[in-house]
């Protein structure tokens, strides 16, 4: 009994170091900087920095543009007021009286005259 315990103690020690040596190999792959989990690692690692960085100039960007669209809107809201306040004073002035002369360009418009000619068959029956 003791010799059959013995060689299974054997046994299950046996692979328990099989079973250290590969973990040991895939965690020897898994560190690796150049192909394994490592690599990947370093690679989003830089890839954040990166994005890290372009997200900061967009914030910049924005916040430029905000304060410059900031000020355009404060400068059309004082024109908006001093033209308010100019179509108010607008109706203090009186109204023209119209003016007796015509325009000649208008005039002419209206002297124009559209002159219709008859077609072939109302000339036709005209002259029978």
């Amino acid at each position: 009994m003791d010799f059959i315990a013995n060689i299974l103690m054997a046994g299950g020690t046996f692979g328990a170091a099989l079973y250290c040596y590969v973990l040991g190999q895939r965690l020897k792959r898994f560190s690796t900087l150049e192909g394994g989990m490592g690599g990947a690692i370093a690679v989003l690692s830089a890839q954040v920095d990166e994005m890290t960085r372009a997200l900061e100039k967009a914030r910049a960007a924005a916040t430029h543009s905000a304060s410059s669209l900031d000020g355009l809107t404060e400068r059309a809201e004082s024109v908006a007021a001093r033209l308010e306040l100019m179509l108010a004073s607008m109706h203090d002035i009186p109204a023209r009286a119209p003016d007796p002369r015509p325009d000649p360009e208008v005039e002419a418009e209206r002297r124009r005259r559209f002159v219709r000619r008859r077609s072939l068959r109302e000339s036709s029956e005209t002259d029978a």
